[in-house]
């Protein structure tokens, strides 16, 4: 028999498992299952950490195996993948989680996956990334965004989610381990992967992909749409039309259909779309504001009570958030024992985001605090521009960018412009700013004074009742760094919910963050895989008729 039970224990017991077992056979106890003369195998299922309160408690969950033999192994397998050999072809614009897990759902079906990718693969990206602090220069088409694995190589490579709408997320789990990843995050409450680990997992992502047959072509920007016209007058795509990044060479790439991943910051994908058809583009509501970084020493201090050492526990993460003025201010994408990274994707821009190691171990913690948006918070200038443009749905993109542009012109080349929080509550000028993770380096500048008021007094007022909730918080060694906009995208691309397909394009199917249908790795991973389904569903039913 077996039976599913959760005990709690303090930290410093997590690793004892003599203790473990008795509370184990306690806990079964009380359910009425006694394990006297019979074989008992605890299986771990999750693992999290509660500090509040003042006291830090340890939450582990088993299944129990009473007189059976515990699955050998993850009792779930991964997909069987096939060789791509249909003769079927699926154009993956986009290397991201949607579009490496659209492609791996494809070969499930043994359809063929052609990704085109704008930025590089893993090492070579590396080095544009390292450009960008040493010597800030901006890559177009390789950057922190763009490239292999899109914007999540280089992250903390956070899988946690809340997000179940999809389906179940441990299968995307599964698969990480499968490909490298600690099977730790099987059990994690918070699972993550590190930006350390991360270009390998990816790597080897790619390279099953291209075994069984599917085909990824990097440094190829897409840049038109191949439409034929159906006979009631919608577009109809056929391919896509893109330019080789280093020689300029212009190939075509056709297909049976086009997963569109190509993520939340590829700017001109959207322009592209407002062209061929705007009525496929709805403005959503989005967030922006700052990264604020601490010592990760006070993080720890303040959620752990003090007690961080004798508990054995890693960096502390948090998640704050309150309603001011209507709109809510959060955190977002938090890394303990992180760095805050340089994410522009062109020259004049700043935009900064986090990361952290597999051992979130760096002096600093992080964590993006913004504010949400909705599309009638769009200044009118930014709105007006859109209409005349054509598109009123690429509102909040052109102001995402102005901002972003803003920060620019208020920072030093790639150094971000920085402000002490307890400087931008008092609104003055930082005399000095604290030793940060930044590498291109920040200068001091009025964030209270140039960015707009909408973003700044809700901001304020969400920093007030962050050090109400957590003490500490607002604090000297306290930095904010300008300007975070990249949470999510402004836009959604429009598909029908039973088909996944554009509603204004056919045979094109939006998916993951830069559809405006995900917001993280995970999701993002499942949306591609949900879009990829529902291709194969179609192809199949063209084939039998």
């Amino acid at each position: 028999m077996t039976a599913e039970l959760s005990i709690i224990v303090p930290p410093e017991k997590e690793k004892d498992d003599g203790f473990l077992r008795q509370e184990i056979i306690r806990a079964l106890g009380k359910n009425g299952v006694q394990t006297g003369g019979h074989d008992m195998h605890p299986v771990l299922l999750k693992k999290s950490v509660d500090a509040r309160r003042g006291k830090i408690k340890i939450f582990l969950k088993y299944k129990i195996y009473i007189d059976e033999v515990p699955p050998q192994g993850d009792s779930a397998p991964v997909p069987v993948w096939r060789h791509a050999d249909s003769g079927k072809t699926v154009v993956i614009i986009g290397s991201g989680p949607a579009g490496l897990f659209g492609a791996l759902r494809l070969l499930e079906h043994g359809i063929r996956p052609l990704i085109i990718e704008r930025g590089e693969d893993c090492p070579a990206r590396k080095r544009d990334i390292a450009a960008i602090s040493t010597r800030g220069i901006v890559g177009t088409d390789s950057n922190y965004c763009f490239g292999a694995g899109g914007a999540g190589t280089f992250s903390d490579g956070k899988l946690y989610t809340r997000s179940t709408k999809r389906g179940d997320n441990s299968g995307i789990l599964r698969i990480f381990v499968h490909f490298g990843a600690d099977p730790r995050i099987l059990t994690d409450a918070h699972p993550h992967i590190g930006t350390d680990r991360l270009p390998g997992i990816i790597t080897r992502i790619k390279e099953h992909i291209l075994s069984l047959g599917g085909e990824i072509v990097f440094n190829t920007r897409c840049t038109d749409f191949i439409v034929e016209k159906a006979a009631d007058g919608m577009p109809e795509l056929r391919g896509v039309r893109a330019e080789d990044t280093k020689s300029g060479a212009l190939r075509e790439f056709l297909g049976d259909a086009v997963l569109l991943a190509t993520g939340h910051s590829a700017t001109d994908i959207y322009a592209l779309l407002a062209r061929t058809a705007p009525q496929a583009l709805e403005a959503k509501t989005f967030a922006a504001g700052v990264r604020v970084e601490h010592p990760r020493e006070l993080i720890d201090s303040i959620q752990y009570h003090g007690r961080r050492a004798q508990a054995g526990l890693g960096a502390a993460e948090y998640r704050l958030s309150s309603q001011q003025d209507g709109r809510g201010v959060y955190s977002f994408c938090m890394c303990p024992g992180g760095f805050v990274v340089p994410s522009a994707t062109a020259p004049g821009q700043i935009v900064v985001n986090g990361m952290s190691a597999a051992g979130r171990n760096s002096r600093w913690s992080n964590a993006a605090i913004v504010v949400e948006t909705r599309p009638e918070d769009i200044p009118a200038e930014f709105r007006r521009r859109a209409q005349e443009e054509g598109c009123p749905a690429l509102a909040g993109l052109l102001w995402r960018t102005e901002l972003e542009q803003l920060a620019y012109r208020h920072g030093s080349g790639q150094q971000a412009p920085a402000q002490r929080l307890v400087d931008f509550l008092a609104r003055r000028q930082s005399g000095s700013l604290p030793p940060a993770s930044y590498t291109p380096g920040v200068c001091a500048s009025r964030l209270d004074e140039w960015l707009p008021e909408q973003l700044s007094a809700r901001l304020a007022a969400g920093f007030r009742s962050f050090g109400k909730s957590m003490g500490g918080f607002i604090c000297a060694d306290a930095l904010l760094i300008a300007a975070e906009t990249r949470t999510s995208t402004p836009v959604r691309v429009l598909r029908d919910k039973q088909r996944w397909e554009c509603t204004a394009v056919r045979r094109l199917y939006p998916a993951g963050e830069g559809a405006g249908y995900a917001g993280g790795i995970v999701s993002s991973a499942m949306d591609g895989q949900n879009a990829c389904s529902a291709i194969a569903s179609r192809l199949a039913a063209d084939s039998a008729t």
